[in-house]
């Protein structure tokens, strides 16, 4: 992207007279984060992550490991992951604090539930296959693909079960809650980032 088109993104932003709120949601290590720090640079948003939230519940709760970048991806983690699904409350508390940043607006949100139970201005949806999300994690977390690829199908699993049992929605099924779907399969996330950013753009313009 030119600078002159990002100045441009921002003065639209700067101009708008309503706030936007964009929550992005889709499968574990499918890019959420990556698009979501480019849209909160971009347009001078907040960015909130419903997982970092999650992991700083974590630590309070004596998960010492627990605010490292790839926690979710260790023993200790998996540990949390079984008394989580024991209690509700604790996506839930995540959920209701989410949903009060949201509707202060000029956000971005990376959450797994928030376009089923929530209102935002944009819903995004990333596809991607076990595979390469696998690959994708990891490159990210410096692990081995056949280990990413354990960890992805086990993390799929249990947001599959946990949403089911805690909001009755079927996650990763049920998408017409999503304003644009896009596949990280078919084009790369630095694509992806910039059609994102049109697509931003554009809402701001109407």
């Amino acid at each position: 992207m030119e600078p002159n088109q990002n100045n441009d993104i921002k003065k639209i932003n700067f101009q708008a007279d309503r706030k936007i709120s964009i929550v992005i949601s889709g499968w574990p290590a499918v890019g959420k984060t990556t698009i979501a720090e480019s849209l909160a640079r971009d347009f001078n948003l907040k960015l909130w992550n419903g997982g970092d939230i999650l992991k700083m519940m974590a630590h309070d709760r004596g998960y010492s490991s627990s605010l490292n970048h790839d926690w979710w991806d260790t023993e200790e983690a998996a540990k949390f992951m079984n008394e989580r699904s024991k209690n509700p409350n604790f996506d839930r508390e995540v959920d209701n604090r989410l949903i009060e940043l949201l509707n202060e607006g000029n956000v971005v949100i990376t959450s797994y539930t928030l376009p089923w139970i929530a209102d935002a201005t944009i819903n995004f949806w990333l596809q991607g296959s076990v595979e390469n999300r696998s690959k994708r994690m990891s490159m990210r977390d410096n692990i081995d693909i056949d280990n990413a690829r354990k960890i992805v199908q086990r993390r799929d699993f249990e947001n599959k079960q946990i949403y089911k049992k805690l909001y009755q929605f079927e996650f990763g099924e049920k998408l017409d809650v999503f304003d644009f779907a896009m596949n990280t399969d078919i084009l790369t996330l630095e694509s992806l980032i910039l059609l994102s950013k049109n697509i931003v753009e554009n809402v701001l313009r109407t």
